[in-house]
């Protein structure tokens, strides 16, 4: 049996203050900070034996931030809510929330590190 393919990821960040707060802000998460292999982190709750994925912030010499490449979509409760909290927060909006049918909506921001983050919202 085959789960889901992606178990961790991480997103670049140059200023670790400001993205740990631009993430705990927007989306309401707890992280946990730690020096690994040199590097400076911060984690996002993991729920072992959810589905999806967990990851964190990396701070370090391999770790650029960049509007190209891998795009994250983070699963949010609401979109606009999100989106309204994102921009307050200094994020500008890459990609206006998209109808995408059954599935529900998504939308692009560019985080406070000037990473291109997804966020997707399922329909009720």
């Amino acid at each position: 049996m085959m789960g889901n393919p992606v178990v961790h990821f991480e997103i670049p960040v140059t200023d670790m203050d400001r993205a740990v707060a631009f993430y705990e802000g927007v989306f309401g998460y707890r992280l946990t900070r730690q020096e690994v292999d040199g590097y400076d982190m911060a984690f996002f709750a993991r729920a072992d034996g959810a589905a999806g994925a967990s990851g964190a912030l990396a701070r370090g010499d391999v770790y650029r931030p960049s509007k190209e490449g891998v795009i994250v979509y983070f699963d949010v409760p609401d979109i606009d809510a999100v989106l309204r909290m994102a921009s307050s927060r200094g994020a500008s909006i890459l990609y206006q929330k998209k109808d995408i049918g059954a599935a529900g909506f998504v939308a692009e921001i560019e985080d406070s590190e000037g990473n291109r983050i997804a966020l997707s919202q399922v329909r009720d």
